[in-house]
């Protein structure tokens, strides 16, 4: 019996698994091609930023944000891959990546969200990012190094620019301004803390909030 049929078929898709691998790598090049030094060095370093907060190992950080004089809040925030917890002026939150309890103090009320509903946080929808819509450039300023980031034409994000202050030596978070629309946020970071973040930190503490009222909002 001759099994040569079944090899046909294999050695067509195997051509073209191949020359898709070629077409991407030949995009990849191309792109870096029309890159210039300055905007290969900015995307470098904002590589390195970014990742020290959203990577695998976690990270931790204070922040103050401002948007302009409209909506004012501090506090601290932890990150590790998609979970999240923070705690501000009026209320904590525990995000294990499949649900979202936000506990509101002052009305002692826990509202209970799906991890990634846009519900929960009226600005979040707002501040989406995705690094491959944004062209970078850097330059030096005073003891930090700048990267600004504009995005694209044909993206389609809401996030129109972004200016990065960053240390120079460890590529750590500084500061923020993001631009959505013709509005401006600053965000000001510090004690910022890479890595060293555990599981547990994410799990909501049922046991704390008894006699609470819960709103499930899922």
């Amino acid at each position: 019996m001759s099994y040569a049929h079944l090899f046909v078929p294999l050695q067509a898709v195997m051509k073209k698994r191949v020359l898709t691998l070629i077409i991407i790598c030949t995009h990849a090049l191309l792109l870096m091609a029309q890159e210039t030094p300055n905007e290969q060095q900015a995307r470098r370093i904002f590589n390195i930023a970014y990742n020290q907060v959203f990577g695998e190992q976690g990270a931790s950080l204070t922040y103050d944000v401002n948007i302009i004089g409209i909506y004012r809040t501090q506090g601290t925030i932890w990150y590790k891959g998609n979970k999240q917890k923070f705690v501000d002026e009026r209320v904590n939150t525990w995000n294990d990546g499949k649900t979202a309890y936000m506990a509101y103090r002052k009305k002692k009320t826990v509202e209970v969200h799906a991890a990634n509903s846009d519900k929960k946080d009226k600005y979040s929808s707002k501040f989406k990012f995705q690094p491959d819509d944004f062209t970078y450039h850097i330059n030096k300023e005073k003891d930090a190094l700048l990267l600004t980031l504009k995005q694209k034409k044909k993206a389609k994000g809401s996030i129109k620019e972004v200016k990065a202050w960053v240390d120079q030596k460890t590529f750590a978070p500084k500061r923020l301004r993001i631009k959505v629309a013709f509005v401006w946020t600053t965000v000001n970071i510090s004690n910022f803390r890479s890595g060293g973040i555990t599981d547990d930190l994410f799990v909501f503490p049922r046991e704390k909030f008894k006699g609470w009222k819960f709103v499930d909002k899922r």
